[in-house]
């Protein structure tokens, strides 16, 4: 495994794992992510279980690929959110010049976990 490939893997484990871990202690903080017609606490806390376990299955040889997997689909499956949030007249988070740039940062990420998924066996 290649540098890039171990410097990856690590980064994405902590900062899902980081991101699954604030779901639960600053749950207000996503409130405005979910769309009301979701039941928001079952959605937030539900994310943040997946984002943790994903995270933490990235540290692990034997589960590192499937994590890599399970957090690709994530993201797709996020990204209506961020298209979403853009399309707001108040985006949660910052302007709306920051919900436009979270867009392709999504599709990065993607790439990011891809070549994770595609370097391990």
């Amino acid at each position: 495994m290649n540098i890039l490939v171990l410097i990856l893997t690590i980064v994405y484990g902590a900062f899902f794992c980081f991101a699954g871990i604030m779901h639960f202690i600053k749950p207000q903080f996503f409130k405005d992510f979910i769309p009301n017609f979701f039941p928001k606490k079952l959605v937030n806390y539900g994310v943040g279980f997946v984002e943790f376990t994903l995270g933490l299955g990235l540290f692990f040889n034997p589960t590192t690929k499937y994590a890599s997997l399970g957090i690709f689909i994530l993201l797709i499956i996020l990204l209506p959110i961020h298209l979403w949030d853009f399309t707001k007249k108040k985006p949660a988070i910052g302007s709306k010049k920051l919900a436009m740039i979270r867009i392709p940062i999504q599709f990065l990420f993607m790439y990011g976990i891809y070549i994770v998924y595609q370097n391990h066996s």
